[in-house]
């Protein structure tokens, strides 16, 4: 049995008074060779606290891609064995927790001016009480390129709701993703 949570009653009574968004289209996600691009995971990332499993999505390609490119970056040295591919997915959720930009996200207590930094406990925080009270996903600025994320709460969807509709088999070439585009 897994020990109890405490929770905020504050943040949960927000985030349950927030409406539940539909959302449908497509979303992309950049994967390691091998790795099933609809595969989600606990994680102790910004929108996950490691307790339920969640599928990072962008919707835009430059954004997925300079959001691993930003957790690439945190090496020592750049990763260059591993091959990196980019996949578009279509998603399908009835119940997003939805931030529209950055100051929705401050209305919650989160450290807009710090957003791009690692610190995630209020944002983890935020996506612990979403999921407690049943949404399937949290849509929300990306804090590395300027477009929205998608984060599924695949514990929340069935499978019908996601589906790989394409990948790009030419492996990423980070150099000249930085070269033309990256920040």
């Amino acid at each position: 049995m897994a020990p109890h949570r405490s929770r905020e009653l504050a943040l949960l009574d927000e985030i349950d008074a927030a409406p539940r968004v539909s959302f449908a289209g497509e979303v992309w996600r950049v994967t390691r060779e091998g790795r099933d691009p609809l595969a989600a995971g606990r994680s102790l990332s910004r929108w996950c606290n490691g307790d339920f499993d969640v599928l990072y999505t962008c919707a835009e390609r430059d954004g997925a891609l300079a959001e691993i490119h930003a957790l690439l970056s945190m090496q020592p040295v750049f990763p260059s064995k591993p091959r990196w591919f980019a996949h578009r997915l279509h998603t399908c959720l009835n119940a997003s927790l939805t931030f529209a930009n950055i100051d929705a996200l401050a209305a919650l207590g989160v450290d807009t001016p710090g957003y791009s930094s690692r610190g995630y406990k209020r944002t983890q925080e935020i996506a612990d009480a979403a999921f407690f009270l049943g949404f399937d996903g949290i849509v929300a600025p990306s804090a590395r390129w300027s477009c929205a994320n998608t984060m599924i709460f695949t514990e929340r969807v069935t499978p019908d709701r996601l589906d790989l509709r394409g990948t790009e088999w030419q492996p990423l070439d980070w150099a000249a993703w930085r070269g033309s585009r990256g920040r």
